[in-house]
This record gives structure tokens, C-alpha cells and sequence, in this order.
């Protein structure tokens, strides 16, 4: 197999065979260095972080902290995504049938309080929803469909619990309790939890994790259920990966009835099928998520039953089982042609571990995964997990890729699905002026709803054809409101500025005016 310096010599050769001069509107002052004057970075590009609630990995950080410090811990966490150059937050709001907000399915997250049930004495998800916003992030809502508890005694859960009104409803396995995706009832009820927090808040999507049924083997003990349901289905397997399909096909049908412009989406585990067992699966040799988690996760993508799908991708370049650089091109062929995103999961959580091997020890590990994805133009960004090592940063791996990739802003991409709908309305740029310290733009909204975010341009000439689409002239992304001003410290004389008005489906207007500074 090729090692990892092969396939990156490789693309270094393709992209200089490609190699096209700078448009005279750029300015090469502003273009990175380390990205080689022929890449043009997205202007659309996910950049997101989980942010993982379940046994405290990332926030809150512990039990029983008070809600002011909670409060803080979770603007520690948006201000860390701003830091880092992103622009999304998947945020786990309910990790094991809970709720991180005040829910009439399920009791509040003991993973809150320490107490299940116990009000945390403020709304938790409203409060993260708007900080998000407030820095321009946008706040997709992370749910664990099937999963009740991380112990498997029914009486530990609070009276009022599903789990104990309904006992026929979960089942234990592996020292947990789960929903039985088998039983229609519990199907429902699950999409009621979730879909009242889509209802209520103003989430921008609806995001699944890699868990469905727990193993499959008859250990997970549905019998009763396949008896009364799997009639004309051939074996348990094929009857549990129907199971999961419906959950899948009604949650979009659902999203989409409930709140069109809100994006669905799963992050599955990163193999479907390696190809000894199917020829369709990629050159593998690790866990399949069809087979062992009853999850058709690429019968998913061809039939059109999500907006994105961010397959975790946790390998290194040419680790043996599963090559990082092998599984990309299999579901970027997977993605092409569809109207499914593909964003990757991204393994911060393995570089610099001094338990991992030592290809996860080299700074550069991560930032090769964005270098080798250019490669592949059905790749629309990445997400990483989790929270605390973007944080921490061991290694330096992170800022490595920040730095090497992340050198403009960008906005998130737009579901293809809502790409065709009424854009914002053209801003007016009120001005562009020298102060102390920089060029001051103001951004002035028009038409009746205030733009999610404004993208600040700057040209060093005037803008020529395509300018809009180029990031490497995007100097900002600023939360919108009616109206806004926002400093420049690299502006100088002579330098052209322009605003674009963004939605919250990330749909942009046609540029303002102009202005030159003099």
C-alpha cells in the first residue's frame, strides 16, 4: 500500500499539472503561503467540533457544576470554535435518553446535575443555541437515537422515565440499557423526543452519532420483537437493518415537514462494508457498520435520505486495517452524483496520544487528512472530535492544520437541497474608512430579515469575474444584524472592500456596492 508521503507527492504533482496563475483581482499579500499559490480555498467549507455531553468528556465538565458555570463553560467552548477558525458546533443535547433542555419525553440529563431529572435552573440548550449565534457559529443539535443509560438497572432511572413507565422498551447489553429499535412505538416516541427539540429552539440541524443497534449478535435480546415483527424478512440481520432504515427515512421526512431549512445528517462509523464482503465496500479490513451495527449507512447516502453525511474516519494514512487514504476516494464515489454532503470525522482525540502508534505522534498527521481531501472535491469539510483536544492541541496537530488550512475564513456549505431558494438581500456597504488601527467597513441590511452573517471582501484592484467565489479575498465572517462595523487592522489605502449578506442556510446575496479607501 502507499505510504503517506506517496499519495501527498502525488497530489503535490496533479495540483502543480493544474497549476493556474493568480486572478489579477487577488491579492497574493493575502493568499497562504503554505497552500501554494494554485489552491483556491472554499469559500463553503465545514469546519465543525463535537462537543460530546455523555460521562462529562466535554461539556459541562463535571456533575453539579453551578449554571453560571456551566454558562461559562459552554462560551469557553464557542470562543475555542472562533479561535480555531470554525464555523459549526455539533453539540450533544441528548446522550442517553435525556434532555439538556426542558423536555416533556424525557427527564432533564443527569449528566447536568448528577441528579437525573433535577432542574439545572436554566435551559441549557436555549442558552447554547444563542451563544452559537451570537459568534456566527452555526449550533447543530447531536442526539443519540437508542441509547438510555450507561448502567443497566432499569430502577436507577427516574420514576418518570420512559424506561420505567415502559419496561418493554429497553434492553440491556454490554453493561447499558437501550431502546429496542424493533418496536414501532418506541421508533415514534424517539422522533417525538428529538423532533420537539427541532420544534422549539432555533437549531440549524439535526445530527445522529455512529450508535444504532449495540452489536449483532442475539445477545441484544429483541426474539420477542422479531416474532411479532420480522415476518417476511429473511434473518434478524436484514430485519434490524429495516428497523434502523425507517428510522432514517422518517427522521428526514419529518425534518423536513417540521422545519425545511433545518440539515439531517448522521455520522456514522467509517467503514459500511469492506470488500471482501461486499465488492461495493472499500479495500478494508475493519468493523462494518451494515453488518455490526445494522446500519446501510451507503444505502443511505444513494437514497437521498440525508443532507450530509460526516463518516468517522479515525485511522491514520496507511494504517493497515483501514487507510485513511483509501476510504476517502471510496466515499467520495460514494457522495458523487447524490445530493449528500460528505464532511469527515477527524480524530483529534488520537494525535499526540502517547498511547497511539507513532504515525498518530507526527504534528502533521491531521493536517495531511485536509491536504489529501483537495483531492476529492465531494468532500465539503470536516468535523473534529472532540472538543478538548481541539483544545489542547497535543503535538501542535491541531494548529498545524488550522494554520495550513484554515488561513481564510469560510461559510458552511449549503444543503444542495435549499441551494435553489430565495437568496438575502443585497447590503449596502455604508463605508470604508481609514481609523486608527485599520479600515472600518460598515455593512447596513436590507429588506425585512437581517442577514445570519455578513462576508467582508477585500481586493487589492477591483474585483474581476468569479472574485466572490475566491476565499483568498474573504478577510471576514461577522455575525449579522441590521447593521454592523467591523475593523480591518491589515486595511491600507487603495484597497477595495465589498459585503455579501449570508442566511442561515448559508445562501449569499449578490455583492454591495463598493468602496475604495483613500
Amino acid at each position: 500500500m502507499p505510504s503517506r508521503r506517496t499519495v501527498l507527492k502525488g497530489l503535490a504533482l496533479a495540483a502543480a499539472a493544474s497549476a493556474v496563475p493568480l486572478p489579477a483581482y487577488a491579492d497574493p499579500t493575502t493568499s497562504p503561503t503554505s497552500e501554494g499559490a494554485a489552491y483556491v480555498p472554499p469559500l463553503h467549507q465545514m469546519r465543525g467540533m463535537w462537543i460530546a455531553s455523555v460521562a462529562n468528556i466535554n461539556w459541562p465538565s463535571k456533575q453539579g457544576l453551578s449554571a453560571d458555570e456551566q454558562k461559562a463553560e459552554f462560551i469557553a467552548w464557542a470562543d475555542l470554535a472562533v479561535q480555531r477558525k470554525l464555523n459549526s458546533l455539533f453539540v450533544q443535547i441528548r446522550p442517553t435518553a435525556d434532555a439538556f433542555w426542558p423536555s416533556p419525553f424525557e427527564p432533564w440529563s443527569h449528566w447536568l446535575t448528577g441528579v437525573q431529572g433535577q432542574d439545572p435552573g436554566y435551559d441549557p440548550l436555549g442558552f447554547a443555541v444563542a451563544e452559537a449565534h451570537k459568534r456566527g457559529l452555526a449550533f447543530h443539535a447531536w442526539f443519540n437515537p437508542y441509547r438510555v443509560s450507561m448502567q443497566t438497572d432499569p430502577a436507577k432511572l427516574h420514576p418518570d422515565h420512559p424506561g420505567r413507565k415502559h419496561p418493554d422498551w429497553i434492553l440491556p447489553f454490554g453493561g447499558k440499557l437501550y431502546y429496542n429499535p424493533g418496536l414501532p412505538e418506541v421508533r415514534k416516541f424517539c422522533q417525538d423526543a428529538m423532533l420537539d427539540a427541532l420544534t422549539r429552539y432555533d437549531i440549524d440541524g439535526l445530527h445522529f452519532d455512529d450508535y444504532f443497534y449495540p452489536t449483532n449478535t442475539t445477545a441484544f435480546d429483541d426474539s420477542a420483537a422479531f416474532a411479532q415483527y420480522g415476518a417476511g424478512f429473511p434473518d434478524l440481520a436484514t430485519w434490524r437493518r429495516h428497523n434502523v432504515d425507517l428510522m432514517v427515512s422518517e427522521m428526514q421526512q419529518r425534518v423536513r415537514e417540521a422545519k425545511p431549512d433545518v440539515a439531517w445528517g448522521i455520522s456514522p462509523s467509517g467503514i459500511w462494508r469492506n470488500k471482501a464482503s461486499d465488492p461495493l465496500g472499500s479495500d478494508t479490513s475493519g468493523g462494518q457498520s451494515y453488518d455490526g451495527l445494522h446500519a446501510d449507512t451507503r444505502g443511505w447516502v444513494k437514497k437521498g435520505w440525508l443532507d450530509y453525511i460526516a463518516p468517522q474516519l479515525y485511522w491514520y494514512m496507511g494504517q493497515p486495517p483501514a487507510d485513511y487514504s483509501k476510504l476517502v476516494p471510496w466515499w467520495a464515489d460514494v457522495a458523487n452524483g447524490t445530493n449528500t454532503l460528505l464532511w469527515i470525522g477527524q480524530a483529534a482525540y488520537k494525535a499526540g496520544d502517547p498511547a497511539q502508534v507513532a504515525d498518530w505522534q507526527d504534528p502533521a498527521e491531521l493536517s495531511d487528512h485536509l491536504t489529501l481531501n483537495r483531492a476529492h472535491p465531494q468532500v465539503s469539510g470536516d468535523i473534529w472530535y472532540n472538543a478538548n483536544d481541539v483544545r489542547v492541541d497535543r503535538i501542535g496537530s491541531i494548529s498545524t492544520a488550522v494554520s495550513n488550512h484554515y488561513t481564510r475564513p469560510a461559510l458552511a456549505p449549503v444543503v444542495p437541497r435549499l441551494a435553489g431558494g430565495e437568496p438575502p438581500h443585497r447590503p449596502v456597504l455604508a463605508y470604508a474608512l481609514r481609523r486608527s488601527g485599520g479600515v472600518e467597513v460598515r455593512a447596513v441590511a436590507t429588506g425585512r430579515d437581517e442577514p445570519f452573517l455578513f462576508a467582508i471582501f477585500r481586493f487589492s484592484g477591483r474585483p474581476g469575474q468569479g472574485a466572490f467565489d475566491d476565499a483568498r479575498n474573504l478577510v471576514a465572517v461577522v455575525p449579522g444584524d441590521r447593521q454592523v462595523r467591523w475593523l480591518d487592522p491589515e486595511g491600507k489605502r487603495g484597497d477595495h472592500y465589498h459585503v455579501v449578506a449570508v442566511d442561515r442556510v448559508n445562501r449569499t446575496s449578490k455583492p454591495s456596492n463598493g468602496f475604495v479607501v483613500l
